[in-house]
C-alpha cells in the first residue's frame, strides 16, 4: 500500500526549539503565536507540497482543532485534516454531527484522530477522573455510538458511559471520516482492533513498532477486520548528515538539565504506556540518544508525547522511511521546528527520493 505522509499544524505555537512541556507554561519558547495567519501558512504549504494530510492537535495549550480546521479548510484544496478528538470533551452523537458538517464544508477531507488520553493531571483539568482502563472502555463505546450515528437511522444504545434513546444523525455525509486511534497499552490495542481504521503508535525503533503492529493486526484478524498502521516522528533532514546532527546538538544544548529532570518526573507519573515507551528509549540520559540508525530520542527528554525524530541527510531519512514502510506502516505523521520552513525542507529534499523509490504516487504524498 502506498505511503501517505502527513504534516503537523502547530496549534500550540511554533519556534526553533523542542516544544516544552505543559509544566513550563503555555507560552514558553514560543516565537510564533498560533494565529490563523501563521497556521494558514503551514497548512497551505503542506497542501501545496503534496502532503496527504495534517494532524491538528488538541490539548490545554492548543487552539481549538475543530474551529481552526474549519477555517483552514476554506484556504486549502486537497489537504486532509486529522482532527484530534477527545471522548471526554464531547459526546459521540454531537461529534458525529460536527464531523458530518465538516465533511460537507471541506469536501470530505476529515480524518478523526481519537485521543483517549494518558496524562492524569491533564485529564482532571478537563474534569475527567476516570482511570486509564475505564477511559479506553469509554472510547470503545464512543466509537461504537459514532459509527451507529453515521448510519443515519434512529438507534438506542445502553452502555456504561453512554445511554442513547433514538439517537440520530439527520444528514450523514456519504463517506465517513477515517478513524485513527493511538496508544500502546493492551486496552488501546483492543479498541483499535475493534473500532479503528488506522492504529497509530509514537515512533520508536523498527523492532518496537513491529511488535505493536503485529499484536494489533492479529487482534483485528481475529475480529474479521482489516486495519492500517501509522506512526509519528519529528524530522531533521538536511543536505548532509553532519548538518542534520548539528541541529540535534543545538536542540540538546537548549535543554537545561533541571528542565530535563522536571519533565522526566512528570512523565513518570503518566498513565500512558506510550509515554513509558518513550522514556525507555533514552532512560532519562542525555547521551546515547541515537537508538537506531537515524532515529534520535532527544525530543522525549523534555517533550510529552511523540519523542523520536528521524535525523540525517535526505537520503538517510528516505532510507529510514522506506524501512518503516516495509513494516506495514503506511501513514507517517511528521513535524519539525519551525513547521513552515521544515515542511519545505523535507518536501524538497526527501519527497523526490521517496517518489523515485515508488513509495508515493505521482500526484500526492
Amino acid at each position: 500500500m502506498a505511503l501517505r505522509l502527513h504534516w503537523f499544524l502547530p496549534l500550540h505555537g511554533d519556534g526553533r526549539e523542542v516544544a516544552r512541556s505543559a509544566v513550563d507554561g503555555p507560552t514558553a519558547n514560543i516565537r510564533r503565536d498560533p494565529d490563523l495567519s501563521y497556521v494558514s501558512q503551514v497548512a497551505q504549504a503542506a497542501d501545496g507540497l503534496g502532503f496527504a494530510g495534517a494532524l491538528v492537535p488538541t490539548g490545554l495549550f492548543c487552539e481549538d482543532p475543530w474551529l481552526m480546521s474549519a477555517a483552514l479548510a476554506q484556504q486549502t484544496r486537497d489537504l486532509n485534516f486529522m482532527i484530534a478528538c477527545r471522548p471526554n470533551t464531547t459526546g459521540p452523537v454531537a461529534t458525529a454531527q460536527a464531523a458530518a458538517t465538516f465533511q460537507r464544508l471541506s469536501g470530505g477531507r476529515l480524518m478523526l484522530n481519537v485521543v483517549t488520553g494518558g496524562d492524569r493531571d491533564e485529564q482532571r483539568r478537563y474534569g475527567d477522573f476516570l482511570d486509564h482502563d475505564r477511559r479506553y472502555e469509554r472510547t470503545a463505546e464512543f466509537l461504537d455510538v459514532f459509527r451507529r450515528s453515521w448510519a443515519g437511522q434512529p438507534f438506542d444504545f445502553e452502555g456504561s458511559h453512554y445511554r442513547i434513546r433514538k439517537g440520530l444523525l439527520t444528514r450523514p455525509y456519504p463517506r465517513p471520516p477515517t478513524i485513527l486511534l493511538g496508544g500502546s497499552s493492551s486496552g488501546a490495542q483492543r479498541v483499535a482492533a475493534e473500532h479503528a481504521d488506522v492504529y497509530l503508535a509514537w515512533g520508536e525503533t523498527p523492532q518496537g513498532l513491529a511488535e505493536l503492529t503485529k499484536t494489533v493486526g492479529a487482534l483485528a484478524d481475529a475480529r474479521g477486520r482489516s486495519i492500517e498502521f501509522g506512526t509519528r516522528f519529528h524530522v531533521v533532514s538536511r543536505d548532509t548528515s553532519a548538518e542534520a546532527w548539528a541541529v540535534t546538538e543545538r536542540l540538546l544544548d537548549g535543554m537545561d538539565p533541571v528542565r530535563i529532570a522536571d519533565a522526566q518526573r512528570r512523565f513518570a507519573r503518566s498513565e500512558s504506556e506510550g509515554q513509558r515507551r518513550m522514556g525507555a528509549l533514552h532512560g532519562g540520559r542525555a547521551g546515547g540518544l541515537e537508538v537506531h540508525p537515524n532515529v534520535w530520542a532527544g525530543y522525549a527528554l523534555v517533550r510529552p508525547g511523540a519523542g523520536a525524530a528521524l535525523v540525517g541527510s535526505h537520503e538517510e531519512v528516505a532510507e529510514r522511511i522506506a524501512e518503516y514502510h516495509a513494516l506495514g506502516l503506511n501513514h507517517l505523521i511528521l513535524s519539525g521546528q519551525p513547521h513552515l520552513e521544515e515542511a519545505y525542507t523535507f518536501a524538497e529534499g526527501v519527497l523526490p527520493l521517496l517518489r523515485r523509490r515508488g513509495l508515493l504516487s505521482g500526484e500526492a504524498a
